[in-house]
């Protein structure tokens, strides 16, 4: 996907305000954040009114209200609607979230929702951040099992003990709404892997079936891509599923220093 970068100096504008839907007895308004690579003029906010009665309660009904029925051009990504796929993740109401999860009633101030694509990414269009370098870490830790002995006929077994470590790991959906939240991945985000890859580092790290301990935690020792984590835990709070990959760098960290004992 090619990296789309907005004009130096930039300054997001006041855009169009889309007219009312006629004879609406209950309404919401959406302030929308738009960039268009083709025009590379500066980034604007569109404002529209979506019909309560005519939409359903998520942010996501309402921008495939707006889509459908006032601007086709909106773009957006989408897919699951049920919080699995991640693929709607941006920043609405100042909060990023996922938007087919998050209710218009919980994110409206004054009756007003504002929808941005996810913080310090590079824009694609409208709310459609480029995770390409965000995938491309991921894949750098070989979020894989990795194994010596030979495969077994069946399966590689496990005990419920080992298989509970892994919960609070392997719900991660890979949205990046807490490395989009992440200061430390704002500044240093080429050379620190941030909250949502390191949490998934983890989850092999800790899987008892893995063989390759050693090796992925060569893999981290940098100065940048685990220590960059200072512990502030927007991640936490960002996370979309209740997972807390702050304690999963923690770990890691602790992973760390018992080797060297």
């Amino acid at each position: 996907m090619a990296q789309f970068t907005l004009p130096k100096n930039s300054q997001i504008t006041e855009g169009k305000v889309w007219p009312k839907p006629a004879g609406a007895a209950r309404t919401t308004e959406f302030r929308v954040y738009r960039w268009d690579p083709d025009t590379r003029e500066n980034p604007r906010i569109d404002t529209y009114t979506v019909d309560r009665d005519d939409c359903g309660p998520m942010v996501l009904d309402a921008l495939i209200y707006i889509k459908n029925k006032v601007d086709s051009t909106l773009t957006f990504r989408r897919s699951c609607r049920e919080g699995i796929c991640g693929s709607c993740a941006m920043n609405i109401g100042g909060s990023n979230t996922l938007a087919c999860t998050r209710g218009i009633d919980e994110c409206a101030s004054n009756n007003v929702v504002k929808i941005y694509p996810l913080p310090h990414m590079p824009v694609v269009k409208d709310l459609v951040p480029d995770l390409t370098r965000f995938y491309a870490q991921h894949a750098s830790i070989e979020p894989w099992l990795k194994t010596t002995t030979p495969a077994p006929e069946k399966e590689w077994r496990q005990s419920k003990e080992d298989r509970e470590k892994l919960d609070g790991l392997y719900e991660c959906i890979l949205c990046a709404c807490c490395s989009t939240s992440c200061p430390s991945y704002w500044w240093n985000g080429d050379r620190y892997l941030g909250p949502a890859v390191l949490l998934q580092a983890y989850r092999w790290l800790i899987d008892s079936r893995d063989e390759a301990t050693g090796e992925r935690l060569d893999n981290l020792e940098d100065p940048f891509r685990l220590y960059r984590c200072h512990t502030i835990m927007n991640c936490a709070n960002a996370c979309p599923k209740g997972l807390n990959p702050a304690k999963a760098i923690a770990e890691i960290k602790k992973m760390m220093v018992e080797r060297q004992v």
